[in-house]
């Protein structure tokens, strides 16, 4: 299978990385025999270069997109049109990173995201806030296959919730509590899970959200985000997603 993982910024592309070089064998039989990861950097259109790693029967290609839903739905989109010109689609997307966690998520927990909510995008109202699906215009969630979502939730130990993207990361208890009254299901919030997710739906290929929390959602606390260790639940995650995909019954492409 070839997968496409999706990041903000370097760090997070290459804490996935880390993660996938250092996953057990999952190779079989003749596989495993001429088994041997290998690391290549692969330039896409739009100026960018993604890391390949490539571990039969799996090759992982992690690319930094840049912060934001618009700045990931460009960057993810571009590498699936560049993938399927080249006759070698993927068979996964999975849009990675660190974010912020509501309960019970705590700081260094994985999140895996069920569902991918666009949790802005919409209206103010008089009476609050209108979801762009109740002003009839296109989607605010998409649903990763749950039988992936409980395979890496198991493989990894991490918290299954809805991981909501935003385009102003919150900076306060008021509008953290406003979050959580709109989407009861939150366990994490992030700025880039929808933008990949609308990207992966428009090119028929599943998608995944994973997040390693470095802070709590609320008041903006720098002193208080743990973005190393974030970085690392991340790249242990991600050691235990091969794993994780060769026990899901998913596209063979």
């Amino acid at each position: 299978m070839r997968v496409l993982v999706v990041t903000a910024v370097p760090a997070e592309r290459d804490a996935a990385v880390r993660g996938v070089v250092s996953a057990p064998e999952t190779a079989t039989g003749a596989e495993a025999e001429a088994a041997e990861t290998a690391e290549a950097r692969v330039s896409v259109p739009g100026g960018r270069t993604l890391r390949r790693v490539v571990r039969p029967p799996l090759t992982v290609d992690a690319l930094d997109a840049g912060v934001g839903p618009a700045a990931a739905a460009a960057a993810t989109a571009s590498a699936l049109t560049a993938a399927e010109l080249g006759h070698a689609p993927y068979g996964l997307v999975v849009s990675a990173g660190i974010g912020g966690g509501f309960a019970p998520a705590p700081l260094g927990s994985v999140v895996v995201g069920e569902p991918i909510v666009a949790a802005d995008l919409g209206a103010e109202t008089p009476d609050g806030f209108a979801a762009v699906t109740e002003l009839g215009f296109g989607t605010v969630e998409h649903l990763p296959p749950p039988a992936l979502v409980r395979a890496v939730a198991e493989a990894t130990g991490a918290v299954r919730g809805a991981v909501l993207t935003v385009s102003t990361a919150t900076g306060s208890a008021e509008r953290a509590a406003e979050l959580r009254r709109r989407h009861p299901g939150a366990a994490a919030e992030a700025m880039e899970g929808f933008g990949v997710a609308e990207a992966a739906a428009a090119h028929g290929v599943p998608v995944l959200e994973l997040r390693a929390i470095s802070n709590a959602v609320g008041p903006r606390d720098r002193a208080g985000w743990r973005i190393g260790e974030a970085l690392d639940a991340l790249a242990g995650a991600f050691r235990h997603l091969p794993p994780a995909l060769a026990t899901w019954k998913g596209p063979s492409r």
